[in-house]
């Protein structure tokens, strides 16, 4: 038996303040996250960010939280799972961890016990610190604690990935035709991450290069969202380009965020409500948001592809405990 483990950011169990802050506090005391001094670091998130951040991002949570299913991110990353457990077949176990929150990496190892090998494929198609970087060491760390190491692969960045791109060209094409503009908007990333050597910006202008190529977009602009206090982040910020098109004569915009696989806070409520409204406070006629991948057929192929690939590579050494 292969397992899978398909690994994402985080959500909040309950779009409550209270849920709210117990998940901030796990992601932002992560020193890949917040990356500044220990003290520093308690301090800013005691006494400013969770007070402040904690309903703000709570009444963000409620309006998009589903009344069964719960957080898009959650049920999007289940059903993108039990659709690749499908696709695989019987010789796989396929389970979602959230590096911060539930479900956790740590059940999800133990619900794969038992199996002679499992492929790690961190969701985030281009690798920065605090996303890709900080799965995997936590990964690492779970299992080097458990008496029989497992055999571990991890699945790299799959920024270029055919079958990703060929996934987000499926989805983003019959909504990218008749638009004036593009945006192409990734998560951001303080430009000091840049600086202790990310690729990020440059994975990231790498998919879209791509995918303005797959899809033959015209007019676009490449541009970054979610940035967070007041250290510099990498440019241009896609709430600013927004008001720019906007004071241009745009009229119809479309948004896709190819750094995220799965519908969640920063596409749907960021995107598709918050930018939505400032579009049409600035001028615009119509904001359309691009779904993400979540469980779409093209998405599930690609994924189980990538599961196969390395699942058929030979480890040059056997982890430590395997006979």
């Amino acid at each position: 038996m292969t397992g899978l483990l398909l690994l994402n950011l985080g959500t909040p169990d309950a779009p409550t303040t209270s849920a709210v802050r117990r998940y901030l506090r796990e992601f932002l005391s992560d020193p890949r996250v917040v990356d500044i001094h220990p003290i520093a670091r308690w301090l800013l998130l005691q006494l400013v960010i969770l007070p402040s951040r904690s309903p703000k991002s709570a009444h963000a949570y409620r309006s998009i939280w589903d009344e069964r299913r719960g957080s898009p991110l959650l049920f999007h990353g289940q059903d993108l799972a039990a659709a690749v457990g499908a696709k695989l077949g019987p010789g796989w176990c396929v389970e979602l961890a959230m590096r911060y929150g539930n479900p956790s990496i740590a059940s999800a190892l133990t619900r794969l016990e038992g199996c002679d090998r499992i492929v790690v494929l961190p969701l985030f198609p281009q690798y920065a610190s605090s996303s890709t970087g900080t799965a995997i060491e936590r990964v690492w760390q779970l299992a080097a604690k458990k008496w029989r190491v497992p055999m571990i692969d991890i699945v790299g960045s799959f920024y270029g990935d055919a079958g990703f791109l060929a996934a987000w060209e499926a989805v983003a094409r019959p909504h990218v035709q008749g638009v004036e503009h593009v945006l192409l908007s990734f998560h951001g990333l303080p430009v000091r991450h840049v600086t202790k050597g990310d690729p990020y910006p440059e994975q990231c202008e790498a998919t879209a290069k791509a995918l303005i190529e797959r899809l033959g977009i015209g007019d676009h602009t490449i541009c970054y969202q979610s940035r967070l206090g007041r250290t510099p982040w990498i440019e241009p910020h896609t709430d600013k380009v927004i008001d720019e098109l906007a004071n241009k004569g745009v009229k119809r915009l479309a948004v896709m965020c190819p750094a995220f696989v799965a519908d969640c806070l920063e596409t749907v409520e960021e995107i598709g409500i918050r930018a939505k409204a400032q579009w049409k406070a600035a001028g615009g006629e119509e904001l359309v948001l691009v779904p993400s991948l979540n469980a779409t057929e093209t998405w599930v192929a690609a994924v189980a592809v990538m599961a196969e690939r390395h699942a058929a590579r030979k480890l040059l050494t056997a982890s430590p405990g395997t006979p």
